[in-house]
């Protein structure tokens, strides 16, 4: 007997086919168990790559935003684990938005508490003037090797 997936649904299925299978299953006198167990399984690492916006003479990052997606996130704490010691900062258009409809959670407030230094709109003169982060710059060669440059 195949079932609307609503009467499925009633029964405690996720599919009309699910409810299916158990009315067939059970008609032959088999006993199963429906989503009796859970499997554990690792999602494979996937090798990506990110373009910072600009990379400043002292070796500070500096990635432009407007919108600061749940996937923007999840990658620059990636990246964040990954090179500790790139300097990587944030410019805002508005850095006061939420992280998403319905949180109180600013642009602002995951940087403070992920560490990352922020700006609204500009580069800090101060960021421009800051001495020479020898580590962040020896990440940042690490990419740049025979690469050539494209200038503001």
């Amino acid at each position: 007997m195949l079932y609307r997936n609503y009467r499925a649904i009633k029964l405690g299925y996720r599919s009309g086919l699910e409810a299916a299978v158990a009315d067939q299953l059970q008609k032959l006198g088999v006993t199963a168990e429906y989503e009796s167990i859970r499997v554990p399984y690792e999602v494979p690492v996937t090798l990506r790559h990110y373009t910072p916006d600009y990379v400043l003479p002292n070796g500070i990052v500096v990635e432009t935003k407007g919108r600061f997606t749940l996937d923007d996130r999840k990658k620059h704490l990636n990246i964040q684990e990954q090179y500790p010691d790139l300097d990587l900062r944030f410019v805002f258009s508005n850095p006061l938005c939420t992280i998403h409809k319905g949180s109180k959670t600013t642009y602002a407030d995951w940087c403070n508490k992920y560490g990352f230094l922020y700006a609204h709109k500009f580069v800090p003169k101060a960021w421009v003037e800051e001495t020479i982060n020898a580590k962040s710059q020896w990440v940042v060669r690490q990419f740049t090797k025979n690469k050539p440059k494209k200038k503001t």
